[in-house]
């Protein structure tokens, strides 16, 4: 069973199941984070949706590149954990499926593409203090607590 994170669910709501693919990207002793200022600013794991037609190695490098302007290499799959949350911008209440990888940031093309993201690094134990969803810090911690 996938462990679930952060608030449960409302009985009365109906949730879209929202399946992502998110990295904890290490480098010597510092992770790249995405800083995204809105709708809540919040550190967090690089990553994010799956789009149709998409399969999960897909959407980790283009939302790795998207939000940090990085290009990764070697993803490897460490587990994965469900939240359920309001996307303002989406208007949806959504069951996110957070599917988590571990993998290395190789070389840097730019900025962030993606409006309102900011590639940052941090020590994994900053990373654990400042990523704003419990299940970020949960896997984080289990690679570095």
């Amino acid at each position: 069973m996938t462990p679930r994170f952060g608030t449960p669910p409302a009985l009365n709501r109906r949730y879209i199941l929202r399946p992502g693919a998110y990295a904890i990207l290490a480098r010597g002793d510092r992770l790249l984070l995405t800083h995204q200022a809105e709708p809540t600013p919040e550190f967090q794991l690089p990553g994010g949706g799956i789009d149709p037609g998409e399969g999960p190695l897909q959407a980790l490098h283009r939302e790795v590149y998207e939000e940090t302007g990085w290009r990764i290499t070697r993803p490897r799959r460490l587990g994965a954990f469900r939240r359920f949350t309001y996307m303002p911008e989406y208007d949806l209440w959504a069951e996110k499926l957070c599917i988590i990888y571990v993998a290395l940031p190789t070389r840097r093309m730019g900025p962030p593409t993606e409006y309102g993201h900011i590639a940052v690094w941090m020590s994994p134990a900053e990373a654990m203090q400042e990523l704003g969803n419990p299940g970020d810090r949960a896997f984080v911690s289990k690679l570095y607590g």
